[in-house]
């Protein structure tokens, strides 16, 4: 603005207050107004109109101070100058006044657009920014990744095409190379039968005419052959026809890959193991020399092996276990060295005597080799997890005979023998036939070893007789049965307790004496007993309880010796402990009467009144008898009391013994209640079917129990077994045996939680069993969807054993699934550990770990996987449960290795037996026991529903009429 007023402008002023400068018109006119001579103006005046080269506007819009009217009139007064005419006063004023309005419209004008944008400013500053940034951000970061999804499509794509392209190229030129192959040894041949037919037809070499009056030649006499070429010739012919003969026979057995495909594979198979097969292939590999000096024979492996790649080609699915990298390779080598085969066949003719050419049997040979390498990578693999499966089939049945080789009666026993040494036969020598003597023997020792060795752990470590129970059991001079007999009658007497003491009138001193003793009550203990022979009271139920009530009785003896009432408490502790290790022995023994007089309550109450008790005389005496009481494994717990109680303390710290002190000797009262148990067991044993009927009767006559849960449970599992029976057999009813196998399945492999109307009366006492067991089916359908998915990720065998990887896992879900957020981190890295993975793999599993756990915490098994495998365990378990008799057991027990390692369940062999034995046992037990209900049951059952379906017929009838 400032250097748009120039200064022309800026002398305006003074041309309009200056009246004593003559105006230049007047000056002009006066000099000549005619005067045809133009007079250049004054400096002055030449400087206000003139303006430089580089200042000069070019011309504008009509906006413009040049397109105005002001400067239209100034540019016409300037004209007119130039002719010699000035214009006054007013029209220079109008100009001025025309510029300077122009100029403050246009001043205004930027001012207002000033405004206007600082406005905008302003209010777009204001304005938040926050989420305007975030939206688009995130719009972009979606137009991105939509994007880069667009380009890895069409990148993708582009890739597919072009490898179709390139392998589309790749085979054309592979089938012009075959045809310029065939071509030129078709011309070889040619050249070939026409030179030998050119050196058979020999023709007179041209020569001039013979003149008429000679005589003609004699005709030559073909020279004889001699015997040797004549041998050579007859064998050449031979040979070629034992070749012709060769190629028919093969040729008319019609193997190919066609044939194989329409061929059921049992068929198919069979026809390939006989003879007749064998032995004409065997010739065709000596033609084409696919055989070595000892694969000669008929019957050799060179033979199946090449016979093995139609069964590859023809039945895949069945032949290879999976489809894998290894498979697919196998499968490519295979049709590889068909096609060459059958294409190197097929140009054996009479005109080439059945001789192969060198080039296709090059190429024969070079794809029966790498064929053959594939094999055997493919069958060591394959090997190695069918030795695995087999060996734990060996092992498993091992484990049934050591169970039942005791247990059962002498009959029966011989048969499981019998059946069991027949498929341990069978299995050993398959698995020697895959390993080798040597290590089969080794690898079988070695499982059956750890078999046992962990069977073995689960019995009590050490020697838990006490020791005075021992030697009072057999006394001198008494025969053994004498002392079994008193050592029975102790144990009935001991096992008693409980229901005497529930005839007493004290409701409150009972219940804390049921709920203070680690004994259960009789019908429990004979039952846990027919279950298991080994079964042991445990104390870790009630350890808890005990520990607190000591505590609370050491507490008040505390109070009591602040109180003054320590006399009371010293004399009351000392009986208590009296009494619990006179418990421990039999009457007259010497240590019981030794107890009974250093502790006799009066002799204490005496000393106590006098001040003459000591405590730590009191210790010391306990501390030398309790190593005499205890069993030996008890050793080192019973040294560390008797030296702590030898130590001199003050009063907290003698109380504190004597909470130790309780604790020790209810251990000992535990192990001699195990110890009694333990010879009181076979009696128990052997009349606990007969026990378990009465008391269960006695229980339904008194309405204690009533049998609406079993009922409808027995229903259930009719409904659900006659509907899979009426799907595959109708005709095939099934038996009780079967409806009891298919309930107690449903019943123990199933989801969480078990409510209290599921579990039928008659198996109340097995709730805990069941409960663990329904844990354990969820635990191992778990671990098995995570290693299948694993192992279908990485390619891996599925039959392959991944034992580690399943342990670790089951010990670290045994506390729950998803305890913390780290648990399928922890699980992650536990298969990552032995098993590289690539990042993609790598996070495709961790989402799979992830779902799963969540499934099997919600007790909601929903993925595909999960439930197929939670099907196929339920199946393979009922199925083996079902079994009637011994030799249906062996057959299921052989078979069931292999079952669960192609169901994907291979490193859960042990504890799937475990479940079954379990199982097995519970129903023996129970329908000993509970058998004659089950028959009312299922007679009232088949009696409701042919009253139904009689009405049905009488009411269908009626409707017909």
């Amino acid at each position: 603005m400032n250097r748009s007023l120039s200064d022309s402008e800026a002398e305006l002023p003074d041309l309009q207050t200056n009246h004593d400068i003559p105006e230049e018109s007047d000056i002009m006119s006066s000099d000549g107004i005619n005067s045809s001579h133009i007079y250049a103006p004054p400096p002055r005046i030449a400087a206000r109109f003139s303006r430089s080269s580089n200042s000069r506007r070019k011309s504008s819009a009509a906006s413009s101070r040049r397109n105005s009217i002001s400067s239209t009139h100034s540019h016409q007064s300037n004209r007119s100058y130039r002719n010699g005419c000035q214009s006054n006063h007013v029209a220079q004023h109008l100009r001025r006044a025309s510029i300077l309005e122009s100029r403050k419209a246009r001043l205004a004008d930027r001012a207002a657009h000033a405004e206007q944008v600082r406005l905008r400013a302003a209010l777009a500053k204001a304005a938040p920014r926050g989420s305007n940034s975030e939206e688009k951000a995130l719009a972009a970061q979606q137009a991105r990744e939509k994007h880069l999804a667009q380009v890895a499509a069409a990148c993708a794509e582009e890739v597919k095409r072009a490898k179709k392209v390139a392998e589309d190229m790749k085979e054309r030129k592979a089938a012009e190379e075959r045809r310029y192959r065939l071509e030129m040894e078709e011309k070889l041949a040619e050249a070939e039968r026409r030179r030998l037919e050119y050196k058979r037809n020999t023709r007179r070499p041209r020569t001039a005419s013979v003149p008429a009056n000679e005589s003609k030649k004699p005709i030559a006499i073909p020279r004889a052959v001699s015997s040797e070429d004549a041998a050579k010739r007859i064998q050449a012919a031979w040979r070629a026809r034992q070749r012709k003969c060769v190629v028919e026979a093969f040729l008319n057995l019609g193997l190919s890959i066609d044939k194989v495909h329409d061929t059921g594979f049992e068929d198919i198979t069979t026809m390939l193991a006989e003879d007749n097969v064998l032995s004409i292939t065997a010739k065709i590999m000596s033609l084409f020399g696919l055989l070595a000096d000892e694969d000669a024979t008929p019957s050799g492996t060179a033979v199946r092996t090449f016979l093995s790649a139609y069964l590859i080609l023809g039945h895949p699915a069945q032949v290879l276990s999976k489809d894998g990298d290894q498979e697919q390779d196998l499968i490519t080598k295979s049709k590889d060295l068909i096609i060459s085969f059958e294409s190197a066949l097929s140009k054996l003719t009479a005109y080439n005597h059945y001789t192969p050419t060198p080039t296709r049997l090059e190429t024969v040979l070079l794809t029966h080799g790498a064929f053959v390498t594939a094999f055997n990578d493919w069958k060591a693999r394959d090997s190695s997890a069918l030795i695995e499966t087999m060996v734990a089939s060996f092992v498993n049945l091992d484990a049934i005979w050591q169970s039942v080789k005791d247990e059962t009666s002498e009959e029966v026993a011989n048969d499981y023998k019998q059946g069991i040494r027949d498929n341990q036969v069978i299995l050993l020598s398959k698995i020697r036939k895959l390993a080798g003597a040597e290590r089969a023997s080794m690898l079988i020792r070695k499982a059956i070893r750890e078999s046992r060795r962990a069977k073995a752990r689960k019995r009590p470590a050490g020697d838990v007789r006490p020791r005075v129970a021992v030697e009072s059991s057999s006394p001198s001079g008494s025969p053994r049965s004498d002392g079994n007999t008193a050592i029975e009658a102790e144990a009935a007497s001991q096992l008693a307790v409980s229901q005497n003491q529930a005839t007493t009138d004290d409701f409150q001193a009972n219940a804390l004496t049921k709920l203070f003793s680690v004994v259960p009550n009789n019908r429990v203990l004979v039952h846990e007993l027919a279950i298991d022979k080994e079964y042991r009271i445990d104390t870790s139920p009630h350890a808890d309880l005990r520990d607190a009530i000591n505590r609370e009785v050491c507490d008040s003896m505390r109070r009591g010796f602040e109180n003054g009432e320590g006399n009371l408490w010293t004399v009351a502790m000392a009986e208590n402990i009296r009494e619990k290790l006179l418990r421990l022995l039999k009457p007259g023994n010497s240590m019981h009467t030794l107890i009974s007089e250093a502790l006799d309550p009066d002799l204490i109450k005496t000393q106590c009144n006098q001040g003459m008790f000591s405590y730590e005389k009191f210790f010391s005496f306990v501390a030398s008898i309790l190593p005499k009481l205890c069993a030996p494994f008890r050793d080192v717990e019973v040294q560390a009391l008797a030296e702590d109680l030898q130590q001199e303390g003050t009063l907290a710290e003698m109380i504190d013994k004597l909470f130790k002190l309780l604790h020790v000797i209810d251990l000992l009262s535990l192990d001699y209640s195990n110890f009694l148990l333990m010879n009181a067991a076979p009696t128990l044993i052997k009349e606990s079917a007969g026990y378990e009927q009465r008391m269960f009767a006695q229980d339904l006559d008194a309405g204690t129990v009533a049998l609406q849960n079993t009922r409808r449970w027995w229903g259930n599992a009719t409904v659900n077994l006659l509907t899979e029976a009426d799907r595959s057999d109708p005709a095939n009813r099934p038996t009780t045996q079967k409806i009891y196998a298919r309930g107690l399945v449903d019943l123990a492999i199933a989801t969480p939680p078990l409510r209290d109307s599921d579990v039928p009366e008659t198996l109340e006492l097995d709730r805990a069993r069941i409960l663990r067991i329904r844990a354990d089916a969820v635990r191992i359908t778990t671990i098995g969807g995570i290693l299948l998915t694993a192992k279908n990720l990485l390619k891996r065998d599925v039959r392959s054993q991944w034992k580690a990887e399943a342990n670790r896992m089951g010990e670290t879900l045994k506390d729950g699934y998803m305890k913390d957020e780290s648990m399928p981190a922890k699980i992650l890295s536990m298969v990552e550990s032995s098993h590289a993975m690539p990042p993609a793999t790598r996070a495709q599993l961790a989402s799979t770990i992830t779902r799963l756990l969540t499934q099997a915490h919600n007790g909601k098994l929903t993925d595909p996987v999960m439930k197929v495998l939670f099907q196929r365990l339920k199946t393979h378990i009922f199925n083996r449960i079902s079994a009637s008799s011994s030799g249906e057991r062996v057959r299921a027990a052989s078979t069931a290795t292999e079952g669960l390692a192609t169901t994907g369940l291979p490193e859960f062999i042990g504890q799937v037996g475990e479940i079954v034995e379990t199982l097995g046992k519970i129903s023996e037990v129970d329908r000993k026991a509970h058998g004659l209900w089950y028959e009312q049951i299922a007679e009232e059952m088949e009696r409701l529903g042919q009253e139904s379906a009689e009405a049905q017929g009488t009411t269908q009838g009626q409707i017909e009429v």
